[in-house]
């Protein structure tokens, strides 16, 4: 029987999330399956794998050909270099520790990169949050600056108003005056 590793779909529409699958290649994709292996969120930023090292492992020296997205999947998680190195401690190339060093020296530089990527989008969201309050704040004074020259103009307008009203009732008395003679 030929079995492939590949994604099995679930999720909301627009919202996908998959389990990684060993499954035989003539079942439909998200029908019958061998052996859940994993998950792979895409949804989060970095998106998240959740994989069963040693089964995933199992299933590509048995045979089980990945999809493309599996592979860059496996590829990324590490399993694929595994594999490449067993199987040049199986020709000789090198011994067994010396290919559990080259992986953990991958493994710790790719977790460092991981790290960085996190802090870099960190980072990021914290600076995007500040320039969002700054423009707010200054939106806000701006705003403000804008209601207190409205508010100072009003104030003028009735004080020009009640200048104009005065003379006027000064005059009115005066011509009474001058009337009553």
């Amino acid at each position: 029987m030929a079995t492939k590793i590949r994604l099995q779909r679930h999720g909301r529409k627009a919202y996908a999330f998959y389990k990684i699958v060993v499954a035989d290649s003539r079942a439909p994709r998200d029908g019958k399956f061998i052996e859940k292996i994993g998950t792979y969120n895409p949804n989060t930023n970095p998106a998240t794998v959740d994989l069963n090292f040693e089964r995933a492992l199992y299933w590509l020296n048995t045979g089980a050909q990945p999809t493309d997205t599996a592979r860059s999947i496996l590829s990324h998680e590490g399993v694929l270099l595994k594999k490449h190195l067993q199987g040049g401690v199986q020709k000789g190339a090198f011994d067994e520790a010396a290919a559990e060093a080259k992986f953990e020296a991958w493994k710790a530089k790719k977790d460092g990169q991981l790290s960085n990527v996190k802090a870099s989008l960190a980072k990021n969201k914290e600076n995007a949050a500040k320039a969002a309050l700054e423009a707010e704040q200054a939106a806000n004074k701006a705003k403000a600056a804008a209601v207190a020259a409205k508010k100072q103009a009003e104030a003028e307008a009735k004080a020009a108003a009640e200048a104009e009203a005065e003379p006027a009732q000064e005059e009115a008395p005066a011509q009474e005056e001058a009337s009553a003679e």
